[in-house]
């Protein structure tokens, strides 16, 4: 029986994004089992002090902090005086290590993310990763530090979170899973939704909008995340995150279309048996299960209405319509640089479509143009990969001069 005594002090980096703004409504209906201690935000400091306004009292955070500084200070002036106020990365990172920090709630999209998670996972912190970023930028130094400090990473990601409840028993302490060794996995089963553009054609692509993009049939996400999903760039990171989340070899991670996006993922076993975990499309869930890890309370997350038929529909991807994927399963192989130089390269070349001055097509072919022209190293450090980062985005801006 799970202990319902349990609280933990939860700081949540990005907390004004569509993670972050999911996290409050868990912490919301926790009752008082997860505390927050720490809200943090880019620039977006109106979208912040509103939401503390909505928070009860007692769930009120200790700190915020504002890593833009020179964002909007004016309605930081409506915070109650009791409310720590901090600007800065370097302040962010400084406050994730204090003791009085349990669970590190990593939603800071994009880059940017890595150095407060590095600096949680330093302290042998729980830091619940929905910034996918860090995993493929950094892969072996985060997980390096989990077998160093003794600290957990946990999925937030959907399909990485239904890959954890597949393998059951699966804890990062020892990056072992003790449901079946990686010899008794045959295959890890990423699912993609296949988003706006899974039956365009080539030519239809062609002419692809921003509007287009945007529209996503299942997930409501902000507009970086929901171009990766356009692409099917965000499957290629996943796949990427899944080789270093189970520390398993990238020939035993797939992908496969699923409409319908109620099965979140798939560990399929050497002896045939196939394990899933299903729900509806709610990031609710995982957030809620990396927060409260191992233990599971009811929550605000949608249920399955069983009452209601049910379509389960399953399609192989089609490579030459998202040749992202292919990438993705490139860069899980190589490891080193290469996925912070993808991972730059597909920020830039993602913004350059948003302001209209790069073909949809075109953001993988940047992303593959600028892996093809770095200088590799197998094993890099910090200061490498942020330097690397700087030169993928400069690269990929080269397109659009």
């Amino acid at each position: 029986m799970a202990d319902f005594s349990l609280s933990r002090r939860v700081a949540v980096l990005g907390s004004s994004g569509s993670i972050g703004q999911n996290t409050l409504d868990v912490l919301a209906e926790s009752e008082g089992r997860l505390i927050p201690m720490l809200l943090s935000v880019h620039h977006r400091t109106d979208i912040l002090v509103e939401q503390i306004q909505r928070l009860a009292p007692s769930q009120r955070p200790r700190w915020i902090v504002v890593t833009d500084e020179t964002a909007d200070r004016s309605p930081l002036d409506h915070l109650p005086r009791n409310i720590e106020i901090f600007f800065g990365h370097e302040a962010l990172c400084e406050l994730v290590r204090r003791p009085e920090v349990d669970v590190v709630l990593s939603a800071i999209v994009g880059s940017a993310g890595l150095t407060s998670t590095l600096a949680a996972l330093e302290e042998g912190k729980t830091v619940a990763l929905a910034n996918k970023e860090s995993l493929v930028m950094g892969g072996e130094l985060l997980t390096d530090l989990v077998k160093t400090k003794g600290g957990r990473l946990l999925p937030v990601d959907s399909e990485h979170s239904a890959v954890m409840q597949a393998l059951r028993s699966w804890t990062m302490d020892s990056l072992a899973y003790t449901a079946g060794s990686v010899d008794s996995v045959e295959k890890i089963i990423l699912t993609a939704s296949g988003g706006p553009f899974r039956t365009w054609s080539l030519d239809e692509l062609a002419n692809v909008t921003v509007e287009n993009a945007l529209a996503h049939p299942t997930w409501k996400m902000g507009k970086k995340i929901t171009i990766d999903s356009a692409t099917l760039m965000n499957k290629a990171l996943e796949i990427i995150e899944a080789r270093w989340f189970f520390d398993i070899p990238a020939h035993k991670i797939g992908v496969v279309i699923h409409p319908q996006s109620l099965v979140h993922s798939m560990v399929e076993f050497v002896d045939g048996s196939v394990i899933a975990q299903m729900s509806p499309p709610d990031m609710r869930l995982p957030i809620q299960l990396a927060l409260y890890y191992p233990h599971r309370y009811p929550g605000p997350s949608l249920k399955v209405d069983w009452t209601q038929v049910q379509t389960l529909e399953f399609y192989p991807p089609d490579f030459e319509r998202f040749p992202a994927l292919l990438l993705g399963l490139e860069v899980a192989k190589t490891g080193g640089t290469a996925g912070a130089v993808v991972n730059a390269a597909n920020e830039a070349a993602g913004k350059a479509f948003l302001d209209g001055k790069l073909p949809f097509q075109d953001i993988v072919k940047v992303c593959r143009s600028v892996l093809e022209h770095h200088d590799f190293d197998p094993h890099p450090t910090l200061a490498q990969l942020l330097e690397i980062d700087r030169w993928g985005r400069h690269e990929a801006d080269k397109w659009t001069q």
